[in-house]
């Protein structure tokens, strides 16, 4: 199976956030850092989700053709 939609926002978040934080160190804007860690953070947590979900779908469907099997 594919990625999932919260693997890829999650991903995306994260990346945004990275560009966020080095352009807020880049011109000295404490806040932007702060919100862009924090963007990374929430992206990390997202594609973690989207990790698991996947895993489980994943399993649910490995174990639906083994009892078919």
């Amino acid at each position: 199976m594919g990625i999932n939609k919260d693997q890829v926002e999650g991903r995306a978040k994260e990346a945004a956030g990275k560009v966020q934080e080095t352009a807020g160190k880049v011109v000295g804007n404490k806040t932007q850092q702060v919100k862009g860690m924090a963007n990374q953070v929430a992206g990390q947590a997202q594609a973690a989700y989207g990790d698991v979900k996947k895993s489980v779908n994943d399993q649910t469907s490995k174990d639906g053709q083994q009892k078919q099997g």
